[in-house]
């Protein structure tokens, strides 16, 4: 899905294109926004900056500002993403068409936890109700290549079930936000050929290595994306990994 194996995780109101720029001399990959698609969610997204002062991208044409974003990252050596918010299928379909354009992958927030954008039913509200999830990533993946950002410490949500769920729908990639219960990522990489991207804590070497030893594909940064020596010690962690990986074996005479 991209090389190296190490992605820039999305920053709400943060994670733009020339935020994915500076960090393109580690990454493989970036995933912009998150983006709010549709009146719901863009209702939500505005009550939350009025009420908490959050940092929320509130473009007045989601799919124009998603089309500039990606275009200015033409000629940057990475691949982007562009996470997005929505409750309904077709601003899903459209986004993916344009992110297709701009060879870049959808990626389904199934992930805040905002009281806000729960309410509305986006969020990780969609893991508790997965034939919605199932229909946005069905959406998606008729124009581009999809992943879903999912946590893993949500009470009464069976994380494998969703996984199989959104593969069968079209999903390629499934980024998991481990939340401390790192081990679940093996449980989805176990169950299902979706390409999975690890997150939560990657800082180093050892972090690294715990995500790539439970099946994860890739790992990604969130907040200290910014950080050029968190990127070198993750970045230097997964090449020295897959190094590893792709050496051949000695074998015992």
């Amino acid at each position: 899905m991209f090389e190296p194996r190490l992605a820039l995780a999305s920053l709400s109101g943060e994670a733009d294109a020339e935020w994915a720029r500076a960090g393109a001399d580690w990454a493989g990959a970036a995933v912009l926004g998150g983006v709010c698609l549709d009146r719901s969610t863009r209702e939500a997204a505005r009550a939350m900056v009025a009420d908490r002062d959050r940092s929320e991208f509130l473009p007045d044409d989601p799919i124009t500002f998603v089309d500039d974003q990606l275009a200015a990252l033409s000629g940057v050596d990475l691949r982007p993403g562009i996470n997005v918010r929505s409750t309904t299928a077709e601003p899903v379909r459209e986004v993916a068409a344009v992110a297709a354009d701009h060879d870049a992958f959808v990626e389904i927030n199934a992930h805040c936890r905002q009281d806000e954008l729960c309410a509305a039913g986006a969020g990780e509200s969609l893991l508790r109700e997965p034939e919605r999830l199932e229909a946005l990533v069905a959406a998606a993946a008729t124009g581009a290549d999809v992943s879903v950002k999912v946590r893993t410490e949500l009470d009464g949500v069976d994380l494998v079930a969703v996984a199989r769920r959104v593969e069968a729908a079209g999903a390629d990639a499934m980024h998991v936000d481990a939340m401390d219960s790192e081990a679940r990522v093996a449980d989805v990489a176990d169950a299902t050929d979706l390409f999975l991207i690890a997150n939560n804590g990657v800082r180093g070497r050892e972090s690294v290595r715990e995500y790539l030893e439970y099946g994860a594909d890739a790992v990604s940064v969130g907040r200290p994306s910014d950080d050029p020596a968190v990127l070198d010690r993750v970045g230097d962690a997964v090449a020295e990994w897959f190094a590893e990986e792709q050496s051949p074996r000695e074998v015992e005479p």
